[in-house]
């Protein structure tokens, strides 16, 4: 008995996955919300000058925009923040909706870290807003308060530091380094990427945060000291929680949200 052989195009058999947001599973984007809010309560440093906290959930805003894309990371990242501020007001801020805004930014501008040529120019427009953002910050210290200008440059290191960043080729050497099979450059493109996000999300709230309470100049120099210290604690943060994370997703197997760089 011969077998029949089978005729006709070969056909490909894909499984679909279920509600998308951006080409990110809704089911992907509850459980990265609900790792933001459980490290909403945990406190890793003070706000100089105008009291509270910050959570360490600060340090996987970059990580949810690398595993989501920059559209569901930014609702993901939102979404934990506005549960977080809820849940865990002592780390919420002193203008809570503020924290919600600079969740979004940070995890958008981590998923503008692409490596293809597909929304190769979305970087651009948030740079443009943080770059915008400084310029006011520091103009209104100068110009208005009295502000030295070294100090003022000074004391926004991690946020011009971020800016030039991202502007430069270096935000898509980091996120070759986050798809990267050698765990030293992942784990480099998480902290040195990290740093990157939170700065640019960092000016965009200092400017608005600045309008309001016009601090005076002795804060900036606090600021210029225990800032960058800051932002290297939510570095580290991004690197063993993200670490850990895309080696567990790596593990296992899943279905790459379309927009994912890891």
């Amino acid at each position: 008995m011969s077998e029949k052989q089978p005729i006709g195009e070969e056909r490909k058999v894909q499984f679909l996955s279920g509600e998308t947001i951006d080409g990110a599973p809704v089911s992907y984007i509850v459980v990265l919300a609900a790792v933001v809010v459980a490290l909403s309560f945990i406190p890793i440093s003070v706000i100089i000058a105008l009291g509270g906290s910050f959570p360490m959930s600060q340090g996987v805003l970059g990580l949810v925009g690398w595993v989501l894309g920059p559209v569901a990371g930014a609702v993901a990242s939102g979404i934990g923040a506005l549960i977080g501020i809820f849940l865990a007001p002592h780390t919420a801020g002193p203008i809570p909706l503020l924290r919600i805004w600079g969740s979004l930014i940070a995890s958008f501008a981590a998923g503008t870290m692409v490596i293809g040529a597909k929304r190769k120019g979305w970087w651009f427009w948030i740079c443009l807003y943080a770059l915008l953002s400084l310029l006011y910050f520091i103009g209104r210290a100068v110009f208005i308060n009295g502000v030295g200008l070294w100090v003022a440059i000074a004391a926004a290191f991690i946020d011009w530091s971020a800016i030039i960043l991202l502007a430069l080729p270096t935000r898509t050497l980091f996120a070759k380094w986050i798809n990267s099979k050698n765990w030293g450059l992942v784990l480099a493109g998480l902290g040195l990427g990290t740093w990157t996000v939170y700065g640019i999300s960092h000016i965009c709230l200092t400017a608005i945060y600045y309008h309001v309470f016009n601090y005076p100049e002795v804060v900036f120099y606090e600021v210029m000291t225990v800032a960058p210290f800051e932002n290297l604690l939510r570095a580290i943060v991004g690197m063993v929680i993200g670490g850990g994370v895309i080696a567990g997703l790596r593990a296992i197997g899943l279905v790459k949200p379309e927009h994912a760089i890891y």
